[in-house]
Formats: C-alpha cells, structure tokens, sequence
C-alpha cells in the first residue's frame, strides 16, 4: 500500500541515481549481495546485534530495490533475474522471521504464524498469475495489496526494536499477510465471474 504513494518519489530521487551508478554491476550480483545482506540478520538478531540486523535488514531491502533498476537500465531483464528476485525475496524474510525467533524462543507459535501466513500470501501471488493473461514488469501478475514489502520491514524493524510489543506486531503482521492474500483471491474471483459471464 505504501509503495503506491511513495515509490515513484523513491524511485526518482534515490534508486534511479544510485541504479545509474552502479550500472556496471550485474543485476544478479546486486540480488545476490541483497539475498546474503538479509540472511545476516539472523545471526545478527541470534547474537543480539539489533543495531546491525536493522542496518543488514534495511540494506538488502535497498538493494533489492534497486537490481530491477540496473537491470532496466542495461537492458537485462531477464526470467532468470525475476525467478532469483523473487526467490531471494522470501529468502530474507524467512531469515529475518527466524531471528526474530532466535531473540526469544518462547515466540515459536508467533514466529510459525508468521511463516504460514507468507506461505499461503505466495500461493495466491503464484495461482493469481498462472491464470491470469496479463503480465507487468515483473512478469507476474502484480496486484497491490494492503501489506507489501514496505509493510513489511516496517513491521520488522519495530518487531526488532519493541520486543514487548512483539505479539501485537506478529499477530498484526500475520492478519495483514492473510487481509492481502484475501483481496486477492477476492481480486481473482471477481475477475473469473466478470469473464464467464
């Protein structure tokens, strides 16, 4: 929801500029540097660095803004790209869903609704686009939601910095997921009714 405001703004003042200068870069060097900067969070939540795993956290959610861009740029966008994007994507959240773990075993059941919630969100992003004709930029059939990636770190970055409000940020976090995946299905039906009839 958030990036239909702001990432136009985003994207002109800050990922546009930096794409350009690091053009010379592979698009797939910088979605691999994004994937390995997120994972870190993990042992940097495991061994109470919450200062680091922010900055981890908030780094690969840059760069991962940002490889699109250099691939667009240099006329790279490829299958390829897309598939290691998006898989690269789940990569760090479950990482970070783990470190919050870590930080507090006793969240087990929180952290797992977590996962499960990012689990069925996938499934409706996926079956969406297998039957939908259309594509966009990233090959998928994007449809906005109320929770994104924005949402998401924003989330993750408090659930890092308010342990004590960690079961109002987990419990919000997973019915966002699930409101999301809702729409979409919802998004989807309408649509097959629209076109059956």
């Amino acid at each position: 929801m958030l990036e239909a405001y702001f990432r136009p703004i985003y994207q002109a003042c800050l990922a546009d500029p930096v794409a350009k200068y690091l053009s010379n870069y592979s698009p797939t060097f910088i979605t691999y540097l994004a994937c390995a900067a997120g994972i870190m969070v993990l042992p940097a939540l495991f061994y109470n660095y919450p200062v680091l795993a922010t900055i981890l956290l908030l780094f690969s959610g840059f760069l991962d803004t940002i490889d699109g861009s250099v691939a667009r740029i240099n006329n790279k966008i490829s299958d390829k790209g897309i598939v290691l994007d998006i898989i690269s994507d789940r990569i760090v959240e479950v990482a970070v869903i783990l470190g919050l773990y870590a930080m507090d075993p006793s969240r087990g059941w929180l952290a797992l609704a977590m996962l499960g919630s990012c689990y069925i969100y996938l499934t409706t992003f996926l079956v969406m686009d297998v039957f939908s004709p259309d594509r966009v930029q990233k090959g998928f059939q994007y449809s906005p939601g109320a929770f994104e990636r924005a949402e998401a770190f924003i989330l993750f970055v408090l659930m890092i910095w308010l342990p004590d409000s960690f079961t109002t940020l987990a419990y919000l976090f997973t019915g966002l997921v699930m409101l999301t995946s809702y729409l979409r299905i919802n998004q989807f039906l309408q649509a097959a009714r629209i076109t059956i009839k």
